[in-house]
Order: structure tokens, then C-alpha cells, then sequence
């Protein structure tokens, strides 16, 4: 079937079948298969290594493996980072 898609946004999460119906919400997106293992992952915005990074290592790893390893991490002073906000967002699937 399709795909789920995990919009973030600010402060909320977008859930949906096709990519165009929450565009327009948000600029980083997850895409998880039927069995919870992340496929694909984009951000834009941001440290554009660091997203690199973040999404090499989380395709093909199962949601709740992903959350185990990035939930928590802060970037500087924030009380998140791109890292912390995947994590969050995989936790409302």
C-alpha cells in the first residue's frame, strides 16, 4: 500500500497517504513502509550536513529504533534539534 507520510511542523505533526496534502504545512517529511521502517526522510532548512547524516542513518531502521537513538538530543541552548523533532514525530504514528 502506500506509504505513510509524517509531516513536522511547528509545534504539531501531519499524518497522510500523499505528500501534497501537507506540502503546504511543512518542509520535513517521513516516509515509513507498512512494516514502521523509515524509507525516506527530508528536511529543508536547517544544517544541510546534518540532515544528510541524520537521514543516512535512519533509512531502512524500524521507527521505534530511530526514536530510541535520537529522542532527547538538544542542538546548543534549544530544548530540541531536527534529530529530537524526527523522534517526536514518529512517536504520534
Amino acid at each position: 500500500g502506500s506509504p505513510l507520510i509524517l509531516g513536522i511542523g511547528q509545534n504539531e505533526f501531519y499524518l497522510a497517504s500523499d505528500v501534497s496534502a501537507i506540502i503546504s504545512h511543512t518542509q520535513k517529511v517521513v516516509y515509513l513502509d507498512d512494516n514502521d521502517v523509515v524509507q525516506a526522510v527530508e528536511f529543508v532548512g536547517g544544517c544541510d550536513g546534518n540532515h544528510k547524516g541524520i537521514v543516512s542513518l535512519c533509512i531502512g531502521m524500524k521507527a521505534d529504533d530511530v526514536i530510541a537513538k535520537l529522542e532527547g538530543l538538544k542542538c546548543g541552548f534549544k530544548n530540541s534539534s531536527c534529530p529530537d523533532q524526527l523522534a517526536q514525530a514518529l512517536k504520534t504514528r
